[in-house]
């Protein structure tokens, strides 16, 4: 039998992999602006954003190891129809709609926004220009398939954590001013309540939702190695998303605490890319901003790749009467026009929609790793994502200003952590009771 274990420096190389993938626009942007936001709170709201941003993207690709499917498989426990819908909502979400869009524009604040000045900086051509230009060889890439995303991965990931580390430890040893008070603006969240608005705010990074998809990523590229035992590929994908996990934590801390530790020096920014750029020049002058702006726009171009091919590999699986690289174009293009709307705006969009489905993605990734205590009864799946839904679909809504009921207001607000934007937790707890009692009556009437 061929020998189904890889060398340490081979499983560590998997790791780095996954963590390529995670590293996009999110990864960046979000930790310096929590750290300004939460100010003197930071310890606090970090804890809850690792909790969203490092734990969840943990356990989803441990889920999909163990389970052994893609993630239309695991949503189909529920109805085939709920497992296509759901699942294409998700890459929609992590795709063409919010994710990929903000590789690009990110990557324009990060590396051309801080050199436009005058009328150029007013003007809305430079993104339109840099958008098509970008995605252009996102597309590029895309549709001629290669190792590129390996490649640059291997080289990308250390160099990215030299980067953000050698920012981090100037921050210490020669510190910034030091942070305000937490931003009066924010609604006063980070006051009073910095653990779940940093657990929030973690969805935002998408990454528990991308670790779904990228998790059998690297169950199939553990087969490209000649690994299919089975035992063998749970152990090694495990050790991955933990390498991947420790180096997302390590990133998200040390981002976090440059924006806490920069307001006094910048003051308040409205954007992480802005306050990363201003404090990467603040430690390192010109010298910081190029080398920083350099590797994150191929660490975004990277993630852009994966992200653009996975989206069109799955759409063409279940509209195949498009081809591949019809959807290679349909994404490219729909990429470059939202993108075009900026950061904001994309946010602004974003935060309702991550509101309704990542609640819903957590109670079954939950429920499927511990499936086997109840038998994987579909009841369980349906009534605690029913239960859930009812919560965190209105709440999406409501966010969005689609829908304001005072009424189902007032019913939501007695509910444990509601306040805290977690109050769809108890009514997934209660479903999933209810849906297992459903399964003894049914089996009993049997």
């Amino acid at each position: 039998m061929q020998n189904q274990n890889l060398p340490l420096w081979e499983k560590v190389s998997v790791g780095f992999m996954l963590f390529a993938l995670f590293l996009g626009a999110g990864n960046i942007i979000f930790p310096p602006q929590l750290g300004q936001e939460s100010g003197e709170h930071f310890a606090v709201a970090i804890i809850g954003f690792l909790i969203t941003g490092v734990g969840l993207p943990l356990l989803g690709v441990i889920t999909v190891a163990k389970s052994g499917g893609e993630l239309q498989d695991m949503a189909g426990r529920i109805s085939p129809a709920f497992g296509i819908i759901f699942t294409s909502i998700i890459y929609l979400a992590i795709g063409p709609f919010f994710a990929m869009p903000r590789t690009g524009t990110v990557s324009f604040d990060l590396g051309v926004k801080p050199y436009l000045h005058g009328a150029l900086l007013e003007s809305s051509w430079p993104l339109v220009i840099f958008s098509i230009l970008f995605f252009g060889i996102t597309m590029f890439f895309a549709l001629n398939p290669s190792k590129l995303i390996d490649r640059v991965g291997k080289i990308l990931t250390p160099a990215l954590l030299i980067v953000i580390a050698a920012l981090a430890i100037k921050s210490i040893v020669t510190p910034m001013a030091g942070h305000g008070e937490a931003k009066v603006t924010v609604v006063a969240d980070y006051l009073h309540k910095a653990f779940s608005s940093g657990f929030i705010q973690g969805y935002q990074t998408m990454d528990f939702l991308a670790a779904l998809i990228f998790g059998i990523v690297i169950v199939e590229a553990l087969k490209g190695k000649n690994i299919t035992h089975r035992p063998t590929v749970v152990k090694t994908t495990i050790f991955a998303a933990f390498i991947a996990a420790i180096g997302l934590a390590l990133v998200y801390i040390s981002l976090g605490y440059i924006g806490s530790s920069s307001v006094k020096t910048i003051g308040f920014i409205g954007t992480g890319s802005d306050v990363i750029t201003k404090s990467a020049y603040v430690l390192y002058g010109d010298f910081g901003n190029y080398l920083l702006t350099l590797v994150i726009m191929l660490a975004c171009l990277t993630t852009s790749i994966g992200l653009m091919t996975a989206s069109s590999e799955f759409f063409h699986k279940i509209i195949p009467a498009l081809s591949y690289k019809t959807w290679v174009w349909i994404f490219a293009i729909f990429s470059t026009v939202i993108s075009n709307f900026g950061l904001e705006k994309m946010l602004a969009v974003s935060g309702p929609v991550l509101n309704m489905i990542y609640p819903l993605a957590i109670v079954l990734m939950i429920l499927i790793l511990v499936s086997n205590l109840f038998n994987d009864a579909r009841p369980v799946y349906i009534v605690a994502l029913i239960f859930t839904g009812l919560v965190s679909i209105y709440d999406g809504l409501k966010g969005a200003k689609v829908i304001d009921i005072k009424a189902y207001d007032a019913l939501l607000s007695h509910l444990p952590l509601y306040s805290s934007g977690i109050g769809w937790l108890v009514p997934a707890i209660i479903g999933a009771i209810i849906g297992y009692v459903i399964t003894i009556v049914t089996k009993k009437e049997n």
